[in-house]
């Protein structure tokens, strides 16, 4: 099977991929290893910790940011239960595959239900001082993933500032990044602007094509995309509040290929168009008009389409790939996946379907 264009050598772009499994008809992750070889991937990010994906990436040279999920934040509360997570999660993996970061949690703050909040930060201090007890918190950073609903403002990007309500959590959060290293992720997705209001919202401006830009009146800086408009509103929010030199990453970006009738925008064109221009953009290594010497450093969302995934129609059809390992649109690089084992949903189809698939399998082992 083919995907192609610019994801050769992709490790060396600042972009990885978003690895989610909410799905029940994805290929295995040792086939997914070697689709991820095959296409030069070397930074990938999952949800959880799921030993499965770790083990299948084993000897590999792929970095790997693993997640605690939301549902643990109370319990590591206990520096004990912190220790048995790292412990059972993350330290057997260290030797033989290269975890370099852990996600304490995803989109707590500025979610609709504000009862998790107060338990972030101390989560995160808890699984780093579990780190610092084994001896790994070198090798491994502690972060958790925002979206941007934690802003009050985001243009001009030299205005942006961060909810009053969340800035008492968000205080505690930028003095550990600063005092740890640890990079500050952002979820950002200029497709959202676009589809909340279509008609003033340039489609050009969101897609990096070509178009007559926004400038911020305080710095007479001019910007082409949105992306980096908001990437500058997040910097300047954490200057707001003495943030100190933190370094801010984004840890989902993407365009949905499909969405319901009211998804303005949800097109296979558009994801294509999204995510080819910005993998050429991440080609160029280059900053932010803000933050012009800061390269960006981006995690694309996701591999594949997860067909379980509530919510619109949207939310099921943000993959680089469908399910059987073909890709939705063609950005341009050759990449391999080997012949798949169905489960019974895709045994009990057609014989056509099977026959089709099993064509192509032989074609791509010939």
């Amino acid at each position: 099977m083919c995907f192609t264009g610019s994801f050769v050598a992709i490790h060396t772009l600042g972009v990885g991929i978003n690895y989610g499994q909410i799905a029940d008809n994805l290929p295995s992750a040792s086939h997914v290893s070697v689709l991820l070889k095959s296409l030069n991937i070397s930074r990938v990010k999952l949800y959880d910790a799921d030993p499965r994906v770790l083990s299948s990436f084993a000897n590999s040279n792929v970095e790997f940011i693993i997640g605690l999920g939301n549902e643990y934040l109370q319990r590591v509360q206990d520096p004990q239960e912190a220790q048995i997570w790292v412990q059972q999660k993350v330290q057997p993996y260290l030797s033989q595959t290269r975890i370099t970061c852990i996600t304490v949690g995803n989109e707590i703050l500025g979610a609709q239900d504000t009862t998790l909040a107060p338990y972030l930060y101390p989560a995160m201090k808890t699984i780093y001082d579990a780190l610092v007890n084994l001896g790994l918190n070198k090798q491994v950073l502690v972060t958790t993933a925002h979206s941007l609903q934690i802003l009050a403002t985001s243009f001009p990007p030299s205005q942006g500032s961060f909810r009053e309500d969340l800035v008492q959590y968000m205080q505690p959060i930028l003095e550990f990044h600063a005092q740890t290293g640890s990079p500050f992720l952002i979820n950002v997705y200029p497709y959202f602007a676009y589809k909340n209001d279509p008609n003033n919202v340039p489609l050009e401006y969101v897609l990096f094509e070509p178009n007559p830009g926004a400038i911020d009146p305080n710095t007479n800086l001019e910007y082409d995309n949105m992306l980096y408009a908001q990437i500058d509103a997040v910097y300047s929010a954490i200057k707001a509040l003495n943030g100190g030199n933190i370094r801010v990453q984004i840890s989902e970006t993407g365009w949905p290929s499909k969405g319901d009738e009211d998804e303005f925008g949800a097109t296979v064109e558009n994801a294509g168009i999204y995510h080819k221009n910005l993998i050429q953009r991440m080609q160029q290594r280059e900053g932010t008009p803000g933050n012009p010497s800061q390269p960006i450093d981006i995690y694309v969302f996701a591999l594949f389409n997860e067909n379980m995934k509530p919510g619109p129609t949207s939310e099921r059809n943000y993959g680089l790939y469908y399910p059987n390992g073909t890709p939705v649109y063609n950005l341009g690089v050759q990449g391999y996946l080997p012949r798949m084992h169905y489960s019974a949903s895709w045994r009990n189809a057609s014989s056509i379907f099977n026959l089709f698939f099993l064509l192509i399998g032989f074609l791509i082992l010939a």
